[in-house]
């Protein structure tokens, strides 16, 4: 019997449909779909202008260029940001900074963003991972420019307060695991300032080469079509799980507030145990599990608890389980018993 896979794209017919049907209009280029899937997508977070562009690191490094930083520049990111980060600001001739997380939304900490500030960070790079939102945090008050990475927190709010609203500038990835997939590609989209000429000039003699092309945006757009239907099913899925979980000593992580609303891109557990272990367990049920934060800047840092004591404990015993739309109803009883009981 083979594991539940880790992660199914949301893929129906229609969606197939949808592709076709810009190969029948042999319109596969950048061009009217991208504009419109741009467009939908922009509204539906609330910003003005953006870019859709082919790649994740792509849109990192449009945003990083729209800031126009001086070579040498620090830019402040949580320690459980992606290792791709560093590579991006290497690339870029950045020095990044590194802070440790809030203990209840598991993103920068407020505190932590005021220190790198004060260090001279001369902006902020926030990444919301696993469903998170930086609840109750004014990164924009602190007088810098900030570059918001929703890519695993679309759609997750609570209250008033949702992902997109906390940057001046938001990237969202649109990969295969993506809450919203065009099978790779990312936006860059414009919630506060004057960035819009800025960008523009960044890409002027060479869009054809750098924006989504219309098959990948086709796709983007049924997928935002079916978002909240989508979203729904993946936070039934994840009420599920953390109810399953309470059955445990291990912990949720991030925000475990009923009022807030995730948006479901995955699920992740904080253990009380070796992470080695669950996941043995996990996979010797037919459960796909990894450990979530392996792949991020904290790995250069596992044993530095005076400076990150917040971030370490999920870095090195925060593990990952499936959570897609398209769970079996056998696959989702099997997954809460395994959580149930994970060691």
């Amino acid at each position: 019997m083979a594991l539940i896979p880790f992660y199914k794209p949301t893929l129906r017919r229609k969606d197939m449909d949808a592709v076709l049907q810009t190969m029948v209009d042999e319109r596969i280029g950048p061009g009217e779909r991208k504009n419109e899937f741009l467009k939908q997508f922009c509204t539906y977070i609330g910003a003005g202008e953006g870019i859709a562009l082919r790649s994740y690191p792509d849109a990192l490094r449009a945003a990083l260029l729209t800031l126009s930083l001086p070579p040498g520049a620090k830019v402040g990111v949580s320690v459980l940001s992606p290792s791709l980060y560093a590579l991006i600001a290497k690339e870029m001739q950045l020095e990044l900074v590194l802070g440790d997380i809030d203990e209840e939304s598991g993103c920068l900490s407020q505190e932590e963003a005021s220190r790198l500030v004060e260090e001279g960070a001369q902006a902020l790079l926030i990444h919301e991972p696993m469903c998170q939102i930086p609840l109750h945090c004014e990164y924009r008050s602190l007088g810098i420019p900030v570059i918001e990475d929703i890519s695993q927190s679309l759609g997750s709010c609570f209250d008033e307060e949702k992902a997109g609203g906390f940057g001046d500038l938001v990237v969202c990835a649109m990969e295969e695991d993506a809450v919203v997939s065009a099978a790779g590609g990312a936006v860059l989209a414009i919630m506060h300032g004057d960035y819009q000429k800025t960008l523009s000039a960044l890409f002027r003699e060479y869009r054809e080469y750098v924006e989504l092309p219309d098959m990948n945006a086709a796709l983007g757009l049924i997928q935002l079509s079916n978002l909240d239907d989508h979203l729904s099913k993946r936070r039934e899925f994840y009420t599920l799980f953390s109810n399953a979980l309470l059955k445990t000593e291990h912990k949720l992580y991030g925000i475990g507030n009923i009022d807030f609303k995730p948006n479901g891109y995955g699920f992740c557990v904080v253990l009380d145990s070796r992470a080695e272990d669950a996941i043995k367990f996990a996979n010797k049920y037919q459960v796909s599990a990894q450990k979530t934060f392996s792949d991020t800047l904290a790995k250069g840092y596992s044993d530095r608890f005076d400076l990150f004591p917040k971030a370490l404990p999920p870095h090195l015993r925060g593990i990952s389980l499936p959570l897609y739309p398209f769970l079996k109803q056998s696959d989702t009883e099997l997954l809460m018993k395994v959580i149930s009981h994970l060691p």
